[in-house]
């Protein structure tokens, strides 16, 4: 590449960054690894460029340069928490600045008038929630300050995640890693088995390992663009660039390159808001291909398909380069226990089997004293290759991070520049001397005396602190390996199909669906557990047909029967009861005719209270709440009202709670979407109804039941269905 080449374009984020290499950073290299477009967003130069080890490290270079920002701060996460406490000698104090995360950033913006904050989380599915803040705009804990925007990107398929981990401060310097800015990642390079520091809610967690990148110059401003761009795919609104000529670079921060070429390399899925990015792979590739003695790599995971490949490729060599390969001993739970750790034994064993030449090994830090079942967690994504690239970043060395997640690296080239190359090897041999709990000097004595990383690593092994090598694997069937081989995809899973209907972005093209198979197997299920349960548990003497039809012949006596099953729905509809059972019920007690009835006005009453409930609230507040991806439905509502409704209604594109908010907050009149939506609601009504008069002749006599009524109704419905669906695409056209 030459050194006017243009940056590659961030394809579809609506952003094309204009940075490019400076002519004099460029000079120095005959040939570079890295191709704009290809393996990277941009090549640019970084007058500065320091790693941070560790949080410690991280929080207060982080805080230090808030202090000195002017005009911007945007923060981009896979976890944010406002709780996260910067500086743990001060944490039970008070004063100014504070020491915790959240009120750090209100008293920035107050202190000045000109800045602006903008948080940008993942919007993460429920089975996170239990080690997550609650949102602000639920209106506990934590409030930002009006100029402390904090939004959550749901823009990613199925399975996929936010996963960069970028700071960037008045577009002059940027963090950019594997630290998010949260709790429990707190932790000092020494890694201690107790730290009273180390709390997280009144409970100890065990040592914990990152590292992140800090870069000005035309490296920040790369990385600008990538905030920006991400913020704008997000929320659709643009963060303005801050104005040159502010230096917020923090005092305590000693540069550790100076004029040091750079490259960004992102992944983006394949959605419909951008094309698929796969910078990160290719840019790993071609690192492991270009490898000539050592290959370092501290990762979180170890589960790259492709990657694994060619590794094993280089160690197949006759003279391969070594690979030292550095990860936690453990996994977080039972189901990265039995997936990703699985997944990481199968790749383990296929390089020991690649390697002839006894130039591989895997290693776990070892820290004595550690609770059993924990271990010292390494979170880190780290690759140095010799001493000519550092690369530093989010992506793990796994599948999904090379097409499935967000992610973003810096990754740093020494060319023929001997301080550059001499910084490069100083990381990692801190990085490695760390692990191994002794100074610096001390391992690159031994790595100088015994000629092998491998070699000087066993000659450094202390029993209070160490890298253990990763013994003891366990044996794998196919079967299994088949099986967990879905939990690290690098492509959306099939499962997007499935949930298309209630998250698809208004442009995407409807796509092919077969039968629900996945619904049909849940729901045969479902209905074998119950009859298993009615058979050979307590219910079977509790839930009896003579015991529903005396309850039904009780509340069908009683004046105020109708009326409670009308209020029932209310409720049933904020904790998303099924309202079929209801309805099912309603017939029973009631007979069809009253029973249907009550339970059309139970739909109407409960669809009310949405609507007014959804007219109370702000429009931002609730797209918020219902997110991005139901941008189909407030299309539709807006532009059709009551046809909508009804074709929402019959073929829902999202559950019945959001169409009723979102109707209220677009001020869709209210007629409209009453009509509309029982309109929609009345076929399933009336099928519940039949099925219902079904069940009830069933319960007096089983022989009643008429069954070419059922699949009747069945296919009435079904045909329904499919044409309401096409309904929908022409409203949509």
């Amino acid at each position: 590449m030459s050194p006017g080449a243009p940056a590659a374009s961030l394809r579809g984020l609506d952003s094309e960054p204009s940075v490019k290499i400076s002519p004099e950073a460029w000079s120095a290299r005959a040939v570079s690894l890295f191709e704009p477009g290809r393996n990277c967003m941009a090549v640019v130069a970084a007058k500065r460029a320091a790693t941070l080890i560790d949080a410690e490290s991280y929080f207060r270079a982080f805080r230090d340069a808030c202090l000195r920002a002017r005009e911007s701060i945007v923060i981009l996460g896979w976890d944010f928490s406002s709780r996260t406490c910067l500086d743990f000698g001060k944490c039970d104090e008070g004063g100014a600045p504070p020491p915790l995360l959240g009120d750090f950033l209100n008293f920035l913006v107050k202190r000045r008038r000109g800045l602006r904050i903008h948080v940008l989380n993942w919007d993460y599915p429920m089975v996170f929630s239990a080690d997550r803040e609650l949102r602000p705009i639920y209106g506990l804990g934590w409030r930002p300050h009006r100029r402390v925007r904090v939004r959550y990107d749901n823009t990613h398929p199925t399975g996929g995640s936010q996963h960069q981990k970028i700071v960037v401060i008045d577009d002059a310097i940027a963090f950019c890693g594997g630290l998010d800015l949260t709790e429990r990642r707190w932790d000092s390079p020494a890694h201690k088995a107790e730290d009273e520091r180390r709390v997280c809610g009144g409970n100890p967690y065990p040592p914990f390992h990152d590292v992140m990148a800090l870069v000005d110059g035309e490296a920040a401003a790369a990385l600008g663009e990538v905030a920006r761009a991400r913020w704008l795919n997000a929320t659709g609104r643009r963060i303005r660039e801050a104005a040159p000529g502010a230096d917020p670079w923090p005092e305590a921060v000693t540069p550790q390159m100076t004029e040091v070429v750079a490259a960004i390399a992102r992944t983006y899925p394949d959605t419909h808001a951008a094309g698929e990015v796969r910078e990160v792979e290719a840019l790993y590739l071609d690192m492991i291909a270009a490898a000539k003695d050592v290959i370092f790599l501290e990762n979180q995971y170890f589960t790259s398909d492709r990657l694994g490949e060619a590794l094993a490729k280089r160690l197949a060599e006759h003279d391969p380069p070594e690979i030292v390969v550095v990860t936690r001993l453990l996994s977080h739970g039972w189901l990265e226990e039995n997936t990703m750790e699985v997944l990481r034994t199968r790749l383990v064993k296929k390089l020991r089997d690649a390697d002839r030449k006894g130039r591989f090994e895997i290693y776990a830090p070892h820290v004595a004293g550690l609770k059993e079942g924990t271990c010292v967690d390494v979170h880190s994504k780290i690759a140095v290759i010799d001493d000519q690239w550092l690369r530093v970043g989010s992506a793990n060395f796994s599948n999904r991070s090379m097409g499935l997640d967000t992610e973003c690296d810096v990754a740093f080239e020494a060319g023929g520049d001997r301080a550059h190359r001499a910084a490069i090897a100083e990381v990692r041999d801190a990085l490695i001397a760390e692990h191994l709990g002794v100074p610096p000097d001390e391992w690159r004595a031994a790595l100088e005396a015994k000629g092998s990383f491998h070699a000087a690593i066993r000659a450094l092994r202390r029993d209070e602190r160490t890298l253990k090598p990763l013994d003891h694997l366990p044996e794998l069937s196919d079967a299994a390996m088949a099986v967990v081989s879905v939990a690290d995809p690098e492509r959306p899973v099939s499962l997007d199909m499935l949930v298309e209907q209630f998250s698809a972005d208004e442009s995407a093209p409807a796509p092919r669906r077969g039968p629900a198979w996945g619904k049909i197997a849940g729901f045969g299920l479902a209905l074998l557990i119950l009859t298993l349960a009615w058979r050979y548990t307590p219910l079977a003497e509790f839930a009896t047909a003579e015991r529903v039809r005396e309850w039904a012949h009780a509340a069908r006596g009683t004046w105020w029967a109708p009326a409670a099953i009308v209020l029932a729905y209310v409720p049933s509809t904020f904790i998303m009861f099924p309202r079929p059972l209801l309805t099912i019920f309603a017939v029973v007690a009631l007979g069809p005719w009253l029973g249907f009835g009550a339970a059309m006005s139970g739909v109407a009453l409960s669809g009310i209270c949405l609507y007014y409930l959804g007219r109370s609230m702000k429009r931002d507040t609730i797209r918020r709440i219902a997110g991005a991806g139901l941008n189909r439905m407030t299309k539709l509502l807006r532009r059709h009202g009551l046809s909508a409704s009804f074709a929402c209604s019959i073929a829902p594109v999202a559950p019945f709670i959001a169409v009723g908010m979102v109707a209220g907050a677009m001020r869709v009149k209210l007629w409209h979407y009453l009509a509309g939506m029982l309109a929609g609601m009345l076929p399933g009504a009336l099928a519940a109804t039949l099925f219902a008069d079904q069940l009830a002749a069933a319960l007096e006599d089983p022989g009643r039941i008429n069954w070419w009524l059922v699949a009747g109704v069945v296919l009435v419905f079904a045909a329904l269905l499919v044409a309401a669906r096409r309904w929908l695409k022409r409203l949509e056209a």
